[in-house]
């Protein structure tokens, strides 16, 4: 019967140190992910220094451009289109103006003069 039992506390010692060599690995692999994950991060603050930071600059730098040209445009666009309306307001009245000269006109044309009408 003692036979049996030693050979089952070594199979549990076994088992026992088994688990405490996994735990030391999964100690040390989490030690060491982190350590990769503190390297990948300053990896990326350092690309993001270098290259993001002036690219972000240079677009906003641009987008500045695009908007101040574009308010230009708008107040041009403006600008264009009550000269516009303008001309065409005045063209209006224009030929208004010769319609009823020409109907003024027109109109004496049709009517016999003064002295050759009938009594």
């Amino acid at each position: 019967m003692e036979n049996t039992l030693s050979t089952t506390n070594v199979l549990l010692g076994i088992m026992a140190a088994v688990s405490v060599l996994e735990a030391v690995v999964l100690v040390g692999v989490s030690i060491a992910a982190f350590i990769v994950y503190r390297r990948v991060m300053e990896l990326v603050r350092a690309v993001e220094f270098r290259h993001i930071a002036p690219a972000m600059m240079r677009l906003d730098a641009i987008l500045d451009d695009v908007k101040d040209v574009t308010a230009k445009i708008r107040g041009e666009t403006q600008h264009f289109d009550q000269a516009i309306r303008s001309t065409i307001h005045h063209m209006d009245s224009t030929a208004e103006r010769v319609q009823s000269n020409v109907r003024a006109k027109a109109g004496r044309i049709g009517r016999p003069p003064c002295r050759f009408r009938a009594a």
